[in-house]
């Protein structure tokens, strides 16, 4: 599927980071390997479960960037000396990127019975919440005349 994002591209400013993520989600949305799972489990609260049957912990590396988490598989090239009359489990190396949103970080990242589950948080600085401002009653605070000021100081 071919996504054409250039007459939106061309009228709007400030958004190129999201067209490139849609564009480039429509091109790797082919790759399906290996399956997973995403989970709201909280309002600030996600979990992504990978499922990497016959992948030890050795062989999984996780990387979260700013706003990038990729978790990479290395497996190595089987045994050509191996007898198989089928083979049907996916056994091959794997790179997986997930888009984060600002302040979205990895909490904890456990392997268990051929599941890979990270969990995410996403942690607002304080400076960065909204905050209710108290309104109070009665005239308003007089302009501090800076000329007056300085003429007083002279």
């Amino acid at each position: 599927m071919r996504l054409d994002l250039t007459p939106y591209r061309r009228s709007t400013i400030g958004f190129d980071r999201l067209f490139d993520l849609l564009e480039t989600n429509a091109r790797s949305a082919a790759d399906n390997y290996p399956p997973f799972n995403l989970e709201r489990l909280a309002e600030d609260r996600y979990r992504i479960t990978l499922a990497i049957a016959g992948f030890s912990r050795d062989e999984i590396e996780i990387t979260a960037q700013q706003n990038l988490l990729l978790v990479a598989g290395k497996k190595a090239e089987p045994q050509e000396n191996a007898n198989f009359l089928h083979v049907g489990i996916a056994n091959r190396s794997f790179e997986r990127r997930f888009e984060l949103a600002d302040f979205v970080f990895v909490e904890d990242a456990r392997l268990n019975d051929g599941l890979l589950v990270i969990d995410l948080v996403r942690e607002v600085p304080e400076a960065m919440k909204p905050k209710s401002i108290a309104i109070r009653t009665g005239a308003p605070l007089a302009a501090v005349d800076t000329k007056a000021d300085e003429a007083k100081a002279a």
